[in-house]
């Protein structure tokens, strides 16, 4: 019972403070956001817990089983990316509490103001529909739930009202609906086969015809366009470069999680009987192309947003690495490392953009040469930028560490060299841009310049979000036990080191 009221309560508690807020227009729409997070981080726990003691949870909502009722189900990677939401949901709400507060107390910045009210509904929908992607049992609702976050996640960005930021919402709209309307293809295509949308009895019943195979490739190739992975990654540096600072982690941090949460349960507990390993490969070959990509042209832009923003398509590109990988002996070590890189990398990217969004608000722009000697003033800011940077490039003690080894691991375990060479490439050029940021802002080539006051919680927001990543990198048993609760069976058959 203390699940079943977890899991709606996850759903509906969010959902409901943002028909609230909506409605009343309340000067405390910010008390409204941090109370929700409150009883968000006490369901969440509530939920782990009992995973961890009676495993998989399943919940048919109003009594009716499928296919006929709406099941709810979670088990292990459920869990996690449930807990990596509320962690940055957490953090990032009492970030934007702390930036649009300051917002209204400056004339200065008055042409900000009109987004404040706005923000909150929007943010308490993404978090209802992120959530209950993490807990849907059928296909037909995850898409639901996609198109739930793909709605509040352009009217998020577009909240700059720039003309860029406009731009940028408008190209991530027509993208994401182009992934949708391929991924709805597919359900329709699997329904029309097998009568049914719940992705458990689909795994019982699909068979490797060609149907189901064109089924698989419609809704993989729609969730790729929508996970940004290379070469469809063209919408995504201008949206997250020119989102509002508290808009920009949540959209690096989860949204991307959730179409890749998607292809997870598709690819390895639906699909995985009419997938050939050869589809799985050439995920893999994209995902290190990704990386290397995505580096490079991180290294190259001049600002910040954009840099980290570029940095997000090649740490995605590591996710895909589990699908060649986890065809192999090693199986288990990469679908650990890939549900392990999901949490380290929303935590990690999101405290970087809080921190880039922070000294924008000092400085007023976000390009690297205004930013010179700024971390001299800001010390505490920078460190946690380096922080987050250490789970970036895969250095230890982190989550991104103890992720991506264990990918490295899977990659040398069954003598994939180059893979293992992408991995330890992507942490080096990684390095060059996290390094290069740092030297600036260090630099005492030029005076402390004099800048805005940040608030208070705009440091200690990102700080927290950065220290997770290091304890996760520290404190591994819980996590990695709670990723083999329901772990596929192409994961579940392999015992790993």
């Amino acid at each position: 019972m203390d699940a079943e009221w977890a899991m709606t309560g996850l759903i509906m508690v969010p959902l409901a403070a943002a028909i609230v807020v909506y409605v009343t227009a309340t000067r405390f729409v910010a008390a409204w956001g941090v109370a929700v997070a409150m009883l968000q981080t006490g369901l969440t726990f509530s939920l782990t817990r009992s995973i961890l003691q009676s495993g998989p949870v399943q919940v048919p909502l109003g009594g009716w089983e499928a296919p006929l009722g709406i099941p709810l189900y979670a088990d292990g990677i459920s869990a996690l990316m449930l807990i990596m939401t509320t962690l940055v949901g957490v953090t990032s709400t009492c970030y934007a509490a702390a930036y649009f507060s300051s917002l209204q107390r400056d004339p200065r910045r008055s042409s900000s103001q009109p987004s404040i009210q706005t923000f909150w509904p929007l943010w308490l929908i993404l978090w209802s529909a992120l959530n209950a992607l993490f807990l849907s049992a059928d296909v037909f609702n995850l898409y639901v739930t996609l198109e739930l976050i793909t709605i509040s996640a352009v009217a998020l960005i577009g909240l700059a009202g720039k003309a860029q930021a406009l731009v940028a919402a408008i190209r991530y709209l027509f993208a994401a609906l182009m992934g949708s309307l391929f991924y709805l293809l597919g359900v329709a295509l699997l329904y029309s086969t097998y009568g049914t949308v719940s992705w458990h009895l689909l795994a019982e019943t699909v068979q490797p015809d060609v149907l189901t195979w064109c089924a698989a490739s419609l809704m993989i190739i729609g969730l790729l366009l929508k996970t940004a992975l290379f070469p469809l990654h063209f919408w995504l540096p201008a949206a997250h470069a020119n989102a509002p600072a508290p808009v920009s982690g949540l959209l690096s941090g989860l949204v991307l999680k959730a179409s890749f949460f998607v292809i997870l349960r598709l690819w390895f507990y639906v699909f995985h009987p009419v997938m050939p390993a050869s589809a799985g490969w050439m995920l893999s070959v994209l995902g290190s192309a990704a990386i290397l990509w995505g580096s490079i042209q991180a290294i190259r832009q001049q600002r910040v947003k954009l840099m980290i923003a570029y940095s997000t398509v090649a740490q995605v590109g590591y996710l895909f690495l589990v699908f060649g990988l986890a065809c192999e002996p090693m199986g288990m070590l990469a679908w650990r490392g890939a549900a392990y890189l999901a949490f380290a990398h929303a935590s990690a990217k999101a405290a970087a953009f809080m921190v880039a969004g922070s000294l924008m608000y000092m400085v007023g722009s976000d390009h690297l040469d205004r930013w010179e000697g700024i971390g001299r003033r800001e010390p505490k800011l920078i460190f946690t930028l380096a922080l987050a940077g250490v789970s970036l490039m895969g250095l230890p003690p982190s989550a991104g560490f103890i992720a991506k080894w264990l990918l490295l691991n899977a990659a040398i375990g069954h003598g994939r060299w180059e893979v293992a060479a992408v991995i330890v490439l992507g942490g080096l050029l990684a390095a060059v841009y996290v390094f290069r940021i740092i030297g600036v802002s260090l630099s005492s080539a030029v005076p402390m310049p004099e800048v805005a006051p940040v608030p208070r919680m705009m440091r200690w927001a990102p700080l927290v979000l950065a220290m997770a990543v290091i304890v996760g990198g520290i404190v591994t048993t819980e996590p990695i036990r709670l990723l083999e609760i329901g772990a596929p069976p192409i994961a579940a058959r392999e015992v790993a080191p």
